[in-house]
């Protein structure tokens, strides 16, 4: 990329958009970050407004976009990504991922950009083979709650992959499973966000189903370099990113409640409906065409995300 490039991060004020504006910037790029402010927040990127190189648009990408800056990539990461957010209105969610995404494929058409499109390990739904490796296509409900997400980003491959035969848009594809670390919003309702603010405030600790389900859990700087190296590699995809550490629940509540010395108690509520059971990339791929692993372990990537949750609430 020349000096005079730019890179695209749709999403850029949200969680894993930010912490990928952060790093581009720290690879000397032009940065152009997009976002609605839904589920992003202007907090997530006010350190970098100063800089000359980065600038902020706000904007829906469910409205067409119309940038000519010598937009080089195209990262995008506009949706909402937790149950509670993508829920609230479900329309808009598959639009994001419909309209917004055949918009975001039109504007890298035009400027001859290579796009990477953050799709999502819920496009295996609740998988039946297990590790899910890209291969596998998936056992979603099309008409559940959940649907407007997971089929949303099913649908938003599709397009990728259409634009690519149709018209040669350069694509890339990263199937990102649960990431975590500092700048999840507290309002997320994400697993590792609820537990860590409920031992904080020592509140009770909630616990859908069992908790002998499983996640694997991804620390956000090891996510965001695997984006980038996607994004620079000769590989398309679908890719998945994540981390192959397997851990019910359960264990990441305890661990949590350990690691905050919190008093609260672990209750349980009923499991939400399209729950997936079990959750763990088959990394193989990454580490053979990226050379990608992530290098966080969970409870260094734990403690940092406590104390920036720690730091939250007493800026509160």
């Amino acid at each position: 990329m020349d000096s005079h490039s730019s890179v695209l991060v749709t999403g850029g004020a949200g969680f894993i958009g930010s912490h990928l504006c952060e790093f581009l910037l720290g690879k000397g790029h032009k940065v152009i970050a997009v976002d609605n402010l839904f589920t992003g927040r202007k907090e997530n990127i006010q350190h970098l407004l100063a800089n000359p190189k980065f600038r902020f648009v706000p904007h829906d990408i469910i409205d067409p976009l119309y940038l000519h800056e010598g937009i080089e990539q195209i990262y995008n990461l506009a949706c909402p990504a937790a149950p509670l957010h993508y829920q609230f209105n479900a329309i808009r969610t598959i639009k994001a991922n419909t309209m917004g995404v055949i918009n975001i494929l039109g504007l890298a058409k035009l400027n001859k950009a290579r796009i990477l499109q953050a799709s999502t390990s819920e496009i295996y739904g609740d998988p039946l083979e297990h590790p899910q490796k890209e291969t596998y296509k998936g056992n979603v409900n099309p008409i559940g709650i959940r649907a407007c997400y997971d089929e949303g980003k099913r649908v938003a491959e599709t397009l990728m992959f259409d634009y690519n035969r149709q018209h040669c848009v350069e694509i890339r594809v990263a199937r990102i499973f649960n990431t975590y670390g500092p700048r999840v919003a507290q309002n997320d309702g994400r697993v590792i966000s609820n537990f860590i603010l409920q031992a904080l405030k020592g509140e009770p600790i909630t616990v859908y189903g069992d908790g002998m389900q499983t996640r694997s859990f991804c620390y956000v700087s090891d996510m965001v370099e695997g984006l980038y190296k996607l994004m620079n590699s000769d590989t398309t995809g679908p890719i998945n990113l994540g981390n192959p550490d397997e851990l019910a629940i359960l264990e990441i509540a305890r661990k949590i409640t350990s690691l905050t010395k919190s008093q609260s108690k672990i209750i349980f509520m009923p499991l939400p409906a399209d729950d997936p059971y079990k959750r763990k990339p088959d990394i193989t791929l990454a580490k053979e065409k990226l050379g990608w692993a992530p290098k966080v372990d969970l409870d260094t990537g734990l403690k940092q995300t406590i104390d920036y949750f720690r730091e939250q609430l007493v800026q509160k």
